[in-house]
């Protein structure tokens, strides 16, 4: 009889066990809420909820990762582009992130995208392309400081892709390809500045010396027999036609 009776007891209390003994792993916080009013934030562990009276809610305080999808913006100097990004948080008041916001992942979400546009409105597109790293910061700044009533720290955010017009890309490849025209040609104008230079030099030293020209007319030559050619080419000095031309006026 006395077996018949523990089991007899034992019986409702297995089945009522599980809906008063909640479990609250390490990464979550507990809310509970007594009789609709909030009464405390409740640590890792298993805790005991009565029934009707007590609504236990369960908070995620892991860090999240937002994907924010593209959005359609303007920049300063009035050029459509499509950008997107990956925002990072997590959450440190896991009260006000129940009892302040209704959704906070979609409430974050859609912040981040009305924050993002608003800031490519303030830069040119040279100074976003340019500076993508510090106008996501500002971005994040803006929205972990409008987020700080819903208990939600912002982690970061990373611009992930710039999305130009066709048009506009085929114009910046023509930019792209007339600055690289115009350094080839300040780079062969300067080239042949330096070449003439050195020319100069060379004919001022080889006038200077007697004799010089005619040793350069000779390695000229042997330069051109160690050519595999059937042309041959006979130089003579400037010296030699000078001497012929003093001949023929003596005559």
């Amino acid at each position: 009889m006395e077996l018949f009776a523990i089991l007899a007891f034992g019986w409702p209390i297995v089945f009522v066990l599980p809906l008063i003994i909640r479990q609250i792993n390490q990464y979550e916080r507990g809310i509970v809420l007594l009789m609709g009013k909030y009464q405390a934030t409740w640590e890792p562990g298993w805790k005991i909820v009565i029934p009707v009276f007590q609504r236990l809610m369960k908070v995620d305080i892991r860090v999240k990762a937002v994907d924010v999808p593209d959005q359609e913006a303007i920049t300063k100097d009035n050029i459509p582009i499509r950008i997107n990004a990956v925002l990072y948080f997590r959450i440190i008041d896991a009260m006000k992130s129940v009892l302040e916001v209704e959704n906070y992942f979609y409430a974050v979400s859609q912040l981040a995208q009305t924050t993002m546009r608003n800031a490519v409105g303030e830069v040119t597109l040279d100074e976003l392309l340019a500076k993508k790293t510090e106008v996501g910061d500002r971005i994040k700044k803006s929205v972990d400081s409008a987020s700080d009533p819903w208990g939600i720290d912002v982690q970061s955010l990373e611009l992930k892709d710039i999305i130009l017009p066709d048009s506009l890309k085929r114009t910046i490849a023509k930019v792209a390809e007339a600055q690289r025209e115009k350094q080839a040609v300040i780079i062969n104008s300067e080239g042949e500045v330096a070449a003439a230079s050195n020319m100069a030099k060379a004919a001022q030293t080889l006038s200077q010396q007697n004799g010089a020209l005619h040793l350069r007319t000779l390695q000229s030559i042997n330069d051109l027999s160690s050519d595999q050619s059937n042309t041959t080419i006979w130089m003579l000095p400037i010296e030699a036609l000078k001497a012929m031309e003093g001949l023929g006026k003596m005559k």
